[in-house]
């Protein structure tokens, strides 16, 4: 069993390794979160020209046709550096869906346009009380001789207030439930916009007899839940990948802290109870790396995912809180100010925690999986 990456898998790594290390110092990331769209056009701009933005787009599409492994790889890096471009949202999310779900025509019209960097994407599935179920949807489309009319509420859009297009699910009157293309200065859009707690940008989004054309349903109704749940069983091992790269700065940003701070006049990395204190967060974080390894494997192997992902953001989960409550804590009060990058961190993997699925759902699905 091989577990070294290849050749390409290497010079991808160290390309994305090389950005975070010499152009997103975490001040120039603060810059960029507090600029008004809360990501930098240039870096996007530079992620096309590198080639990132083609790795999850297959290569009959224009793109480079990674797998799995090779887009945690991309996640790792921006874990380790708070990458807040909206790569997630844009290229695993909206791009999956598209590619899944789209018809050759609509491929050709969004998906070269994605891979350039001239189209950004949003994903709106989720909405007040769904839970985490993607088939739990209020949100409806009538079906009419001019196209569709979409009525309903979504909340915390992903990268909404940047987006080109919006792709919104919705149920149609059979129940089935079909995703949508939707422009998002269309009538009858309400978009409220905001910064998410990790440095992000999302939105709710109220749907008040919006009209689209025929061809805004990207396949089918019939297929369009399945494929929402496949996009998001891959989106969800991606940030994965990328809590595990920010636990790994995180824990050595913590070991490096512990060395140089000084009590009763020596380190406080030579007291015992805290070294065992350290070891334990090295512990969480190779297990967390272990576990995603086992559901790329998975992933590789053809496997369906609903196990391994949620043993993996299961486990992953647990870490994330204890790995981050742990080095707030030996950081002390200096932990959670807005000027140490170890207070952001743990805002990110907060955030992460609650992405497609919290531990205590995943953990709770794993189990139902197994009774099966």
């Amino acid at each position: 069993m091989d577990f070294d990456y290849s050749d390409e898998q290497q010079l991808l790594r160290d390309s994305v390794e090389r950005f975070v290390r010499e152009q997103y110092a975490f001040d120039t990331r603060r810059g960029i979160v507090a600029s008004e769209c809360g990501f930098s056009a240039r870096n996007w701009q530079l992620f096309a020209e590198l080639g990132w933005l083609a790795v999850p787009v297959a290569e009959d599409d224009g793109g480079l046709g990674g797998n799995l492994t090779d887009l945690a790889i991309l996640f790792e890096q921006f874990g380790r550096g708070l990458v807040v471009e909206p790569y997630l949202a844009t290229l695993v999310l909206g791009a999956g869906l598209v590619s899944e779900l789209g018809s050759l025509v609509q491929r050709e019209s969004m998906l070269p346009a994605l891979v350039a960097g001239k189209l950004q994407l949003a994903v709106a599935f989720a909405e007040p009380g769904s839970r985490y179920s993607l088939a739990r949807i209020a949100t409806t489309a009538e079906r009419s001789d001019e196209g569709w009319t979409l009525d309903g509420h979504k909340c915390v859009v992903l990268n909404a207030p940047n987006a080109d297009t919006l792709l919104v699910s919705a149920r149609d009157a059979g129940g089935a439930i079909g995703i949508f293309r939707v422009a998002p200065a269309s009538a009858g859009l309400r978009m409220h916009g905001y910064a998410t707690i990790d440095g992000g940008r999302a939105a709710d989004i109220e749907l008040d007899a919006v009209r689209l054309p025929a061809d805004a349903l990207l396949g089918t109704t019939a297929i369009g839940l399945a494929a929402l749940a496949r996009v998001i069983e891959r989106a969800t091992l991606c940030v994965c990948a990328e809590a595990v790269g920010a636990m790994d700065a995180l824990l050595w940003k913590t070991v490096e802290y512990t060395k140089t701070r000084r009590q009763f006049g020596v380190a406080i990395a030579s007291f015992q109870a805290l070294q065992h204190r350290m070891a334990e967060m090295f512990i969480e974080l190779e297990q967390s790396r272990s576990i995603l390894m086992m559901a790329l494997m998975a992933a590789e192997a053809g496997e369906a995912l609903t196990r391994p992902v949620s043993a993996a953001k299961s486990r992953i989960g647990r870490a994330m809180r204890r790995l981050g409550q742990e080095a707030i804590q030996l950081h002390g009060g200096i932990g959670v100010t807005d000027e140490l990058d170890v207070g952001h961190y743990f805002k990110r993997l907060t955030a992460i925690e609650t992405l497609f699925g919290n531990t205590d759902f995943h953990l709770q699905r794993f189990g139902a999986s197994h009774d099966r």
